[in-house]
This record gives C-alpha cells, structure tokens and sequence, in this order.
C-alpha cells in the first residue's frame, strides 16, 4: 500500500514538471536560434523562434491540465521568453538588416529588447484579469521573426519603423483579451 502511495505522488510530481520541462525547452530553441542567427543561419534562426513559440503555447497548456501553476513556474517562463522573443528576433532582424543603420539599428534592437523585459516584468507582477495590458512579447517577437522573410522586399527603413512599434506597444497599456 505504501509503495502505490509513492508511486503516485511519485508520478504526480513527475506530472507537474512536464510544464517546467517544456519551459526550459522553449529556452534551449531559443538560444539555439541565437547561436544560429551569430552564425548567419537566419533562416535556422527563424525555424528555431518559430518551435520556441509552439513550446510556450504549450507549457501553460500542460501547466492548466495538470493543475501544476506555480509562481517558480511563472517565473521561469518570463526568463525564457525574454531569450525566445526578446532577444531572439531582435538579434535575427539586427543581423538581416538593421545593423545598416549602425548606431542606431543597435539601439532600436536594445529598445525591442528592453521593453519586452518591461512587459514581462510587469506581466508577472499584476494580478490576471482576463487581459493582457501591452502586446505580449510572444506576439511581438513572432511578427519581428517573420519580419524577415519580407527583407528582400521591403525597404530597410521600415523594420526600423516596425521594431520600434512593436516595442512600444509591449509597453503600452492597451488591453488584449487572453485567448
């Protein structure tokens, strides 16, 4: 009887950290995508933010089904989101165009990335209403990252344009109601 209760809580506990799992996963996609975009692999970057995104839907998916929420949990999903859709698709559209712009393409990409550690910072210390207040920075980092494939088309003063936006709007206080 005592070995079935171990078993149990055992599995449980095993339950409750498929969520943390699948977190640090999304962190892991994330940094490779960084490694790949230093090494000119934009493309492999843009593959890698793109899996990143699917991981961080589904960590709080598997968080709810197993009833396994926690506030290490909320953390650890801020800390790798900064990474997957912060750093990430700053780095990836820096190293595809902005860095023609010199000094200030930099700045542009330390604002994106600034202000996406802003949101979620203030993400995890407000209380859950229903709304997100800002752009989430996984919908900003995901329209940055697909921001690339249209780099051949585009002319380059509008991804200077359209990083700034999006930063600023992870910062704004417009409500989005949480799907």
């Amino acid at each position: 009887m005592f070995l079935l209760h171990q078993l149990d809580h055992t599995v449980k506990k095993l339950k409750g950290q498929i969520a943390n799992a699948l977190t640090l996963l999304n962190l892991g996609l994330g940094a490779f995508a960084i490694m790949f975009i230093l090494q000119n692999e934009l493309r492999l970057g843009l593959l890698f933010i793109t899996i990143a995104a699917l991981t961080d839907r589904l960590d709080g998916a598997a968080a709810r089904r197993f009833n396994s929420t926690s506030e290490f949990g909320k953390q650890l999903d801020s800390l790798s989101d900064i990474i997957s859709f912060g750093v990430a698709p700053a780095f990836l559209l820096y190293q595809a165009i902005l860095f023609s712009f010199g000094l200030p393409g930099m700045f542009v990409t330390i604002f994106f990335i600034a202000c996406g550690a802003i949101r979620l910072a203030r993400f995890n210390i407000t209380e859950s209403t229903g709304y997100f207040v800002g752009l989430p920075i996984t919908a900003a980092g995901c329209i940055l990252t697909f921001q690339l494939l249209l780099v051949p088309y585009i002319a380059p003063f509008y991804f200077l344009i359209i990083t700034l936006v999006l930063a600023i709007f992870m910062i704004s206080t417009f409500s989005v109601r949480k799907m």
